[in-house]
């Protein structure tokens, strides 16, 4: 079976009373999957990583047998719950950013830079006529076909969906206490303190305190997964069919699902800048931003869901 190699945390969580709660990290859809709960929770966190690798068995595209994984190789695949909700997430997505996220970047990210796998750099010939194309994927609730040529990559919201449904499970169960992340993904269940990675080098560029528990973070940038340089990082354009050069970083905050911030962060990294801000406001999200050239953007409402944020490194 082949997997991703590890991606790396854009953004990390500063635990508030961490010596009372159990905490443990396990290796799933190519990163560091880390779940803190109360000491009592036991059941509750290993039921958690159990339907984080439910869902891991339905969208990985490394998985042999996962329906994502059959789908781009057979051209046809039975869907799960899980994997059908995530295709129909992803076509509001897609509608929602104007095409901007669009999970048929597979054939540049899979299928010519081969992120994850043997990879290497693009032809520009070959990445010239790659199909990208919502339209190329056809769907219902219980199957899914791709056209000649299509290829799906679920990267851009997949670890936000495991969130969602790792939290779900835990409010079911009346856990208020603890976090769940994914990379960049990330959800508090109360409050907690956060720091995001500086992208231009070692060390934290901000942090900041949750202020509503429940509260979803995701992060998205240009400087964890690349072919030789950022110039050729993951973050593919749809519409221009390169990697994107325009952020460095994006992180989203939001009190609605982690799913959501995490494709809208994908959307926007591969947007111009000022495309990007006028569709962030759309949405009911907060937003700090870090250009390629070092430039911030942060939100007018960032306050209404944070508390105490401090820039550690100097602009």
């Amino acid at each position: 079976m082949r997997h991703a190699p590890l991606f790396l945390s854009l953004i990390f969580v500063l635990l508030l009373n961490a010596s009372e709660l159990l905490e443990r990290t396990q290796v799933m859809m190519g990163t560091f999957a880390t779940i803190s709960l109360p000491q009592e929770k036991t059941k509750e966190l290993q039921k958690s990583f159990e339907i984080l690798r439910a869902v891991e068995a339905s969208l990985s595209s490394y998985d042999a047998n996962a329906d994502i994984y059959k789908l781009n190789h057979d051209r046809v695949a039975t869907l799960s719950s899980y994997s059908y909700e995530a295709l129909l997430f992803s076509q509001r997505y897609y509608e929602k950013s104007n095409g901007y996220f669009d999970i048929t970047v597979g054939s540049v990210t899979k299928g010519l830079y081969r992120f994850g796998e043997d990879e290497r750099l693009a032809d520009s010939g070959a990445l010239k006529n790659a199909r990208i194309g919502f339209q190329g994927l056809h769907f219902d609730t219980e199957q899914a076909r791709l056209d000649e040529g299509t290829v799906i990559d679920l990267g851009g919201m997949g670890k936000g969906f495991g969130v969602d449904k790792a939290a779900a499970y835990l409010r079911e169960q009346n856990v208020t206490r603890g976090t769940i992340a994914l990379s960049g993904d990330i959800r508090c269940l109360d409050i907690c303190k956060m720091g995001i990675q500086d992208p231009f080098g070692e060390g934290t560029l901000a942090e900041f305190t949750t202020k509503h528990p429940g509260t979803a973070v995701s992060t998205s940038g240009n400087y964890r997964r690349y072919v030789e340089s950022r110039a050729h990082n993951h973050l593919i354009d749809p519409k221009k069919k390169r990697s994107q050069q325009e952020f460095a970083s994006i992180t989203l905050i939001s009190l609605g699902k982690n799913s959501d911030i995490d494709a809208y962060a994908t959307a926007a990294s591969v947007m111009p800048v000022e495309e990007a801000i006028r569709f962030l406001k759309t949405l009911d999200v907060a937003y700090l931003l870090v250009t390629a050239s070092g430039e911030r953007h942060r939100s007018d409402n960032l306050e209404r869901y944070v508390s105490h944020f401090t820039y550690l490194k100097q602009q």
